[in-house]
């Protein structure tokens, strides 16, 4: 299980500071969408160089023109790449096809899946290296989390690894290690707290642990 960072609103200057704080205790850091929106992927760019060690994931949720979009995170320095579940195949297919080409990986978001069992079958097929079940946002303001929805995808995929975001915080992570996901993405989990290299600290020791 490894521990990633989601930075959603954060300038680039920002993010390096806070990925400083907290370098040691994450294995991966997430340039969230708002953060490409606003800063493009140079912010991918500038982090990686910043953090050649880390794992970068760049959050473009990719709808479409997937091989093409995957070429230029790629080429920003993003490891893994991130695209809809809810996208055509054929942009997986381009997605995954480009991201084999370069060495990368590609992490395909659950949001929004109606039938997450079925898609996630699918998408296991179609050779995508992580599933993440994602509780967006705005639901978890609706008090909802995806908890249930791992348990679902770790049932059904053979060969993809799985990974959970959405609202995890230090109290519900224990939960979360329980099912054994490969990836557990934390954003306001540690950056809304005062202590945020402390808050990682605490939560890759529980994983270690798990």
């Amino acid at each position: 299980m490894k521990l990633q960072l989601a930075l959603d609103l954060v300038n680039i200057p920002e993010a390096i500071e806070l990925v400083k704080e907290v370098e040691e205790y994450i294995d991966v850091v997430e340039i969230g969408t708002p953060v490409v929106i606003n800063e493009g992927l140079k912010a991918v760019k500038e982090v990686k160089a910043a953090f050649p060690n880390l794992t970068v994931l760049a959050d473009l949720k990719i709808m479409d023109a997937a091989g093409y979009e995957v070429s230029q995170a790629s080429a920003a320095g993003a490891d893994i790449i991130t695209i809809l579940g809810t996208a055509e195949d054929e942009s997986i297919k381009g997605a995954v096809e480009e991201a084999k080409k370069q060495g990368k990986e590609i992490l395909v978001d659950m949001i929004a899946v109606k039938d997450i069992a079925a898609r996630a079958k699918e998408l296991d097929e179609l050779g995508a290296d992580y599933i993440c079940v994602h509780t967006g946002y705005d639901l978890q303001a609706a008090g909802q989390n995806s908890f249930e929805d791992l348990n679902t995808i770790k049932n059904v995929v053979k060969n993809a690894k799985t990974a959970i975001a959405g609202g995890i915080k230090l109290e519900t992570l224990p939960e979360v290690i329980k099912q054994q996901p490969d990836l557990i993405v934390v954003g306001g989990g540690i950056t809304s707290k005062e202590d945020k290299q402390d808050t990682a600290r605490e939560m890759q020791t529980l994983i270690k642990q798990g």
